[in-house]
């Protein structure tokens, strides 16, 4: 039982992406999701985005089963490119996971679809239980870190 005095619900995560069409064409063909509600955003937003020059965003809202994902377009001010993968250790949000039954098949299909395979994070990881997991990270195209996941024959699957 919480000690909160409110009801708390997730919503969903923002992605800041460079092109909106190449966007959703990953995250539709790639990872599934489905276009929901879209925003137009403008300098009402300025204060809470925290920044002072004018705005011109497009917000759009992007389902798979109950995650949401929001992909956010800035026209103005113009999208400041990632310059690289954050290390896994900086404070704040590292990564995206989704869990996969085949995570070679997931790695090939994404990759067809825009995503950027990072090999070298292929891990498989034993279980005392004698199972293993399997991993590996990719980006989708403006280099935002998804884990693919493929989990244990004895736990759920889900989806």
């Amino acid at each position: 039982m919480s000690n909160r005095p409110f009801n708390l619900n997730y919503s969903h995560s923002g992605v800041c992406v460079a092109d909106m069409d190449r966007a959703k064409a990953f995250y539709m063909n790639g990872l599934g999701f489905k276009e929901a509600a879209a925003f137009n955003v403008g300098n009402e937003c300025q204060q809470l985005l925290g920044l002072d020059s004018d705005i011109d965003m497009l917000t759009q809202m992007m389902v798979l089963d109950h995650f949401v994902v929001e992909l956010i377009k800035f026209e103005t001010p113009s999208p400041v490119p990632a310059g690289g993968l954050n290390p896994m250790n900086r404070t704040g949000l590292t990564h995206l996971s989704f869990t996969v039954e085949d995570v070679d098949a997931a790695a090939v299909h994404l990759e067809a679809c825009g995503a950027h395979i990072l090999h070298e994070t292929r891990t498989t990881i034993p279980l005392p239980n004698g199972e293993s997991t399997e991993l590996v990270f990719c980006t989708d195209p403006d280099g935002t870190r998804i884990e693919i996941y493929q989990p244990p024959a004895s736990m759920k699957m889900t989806g």
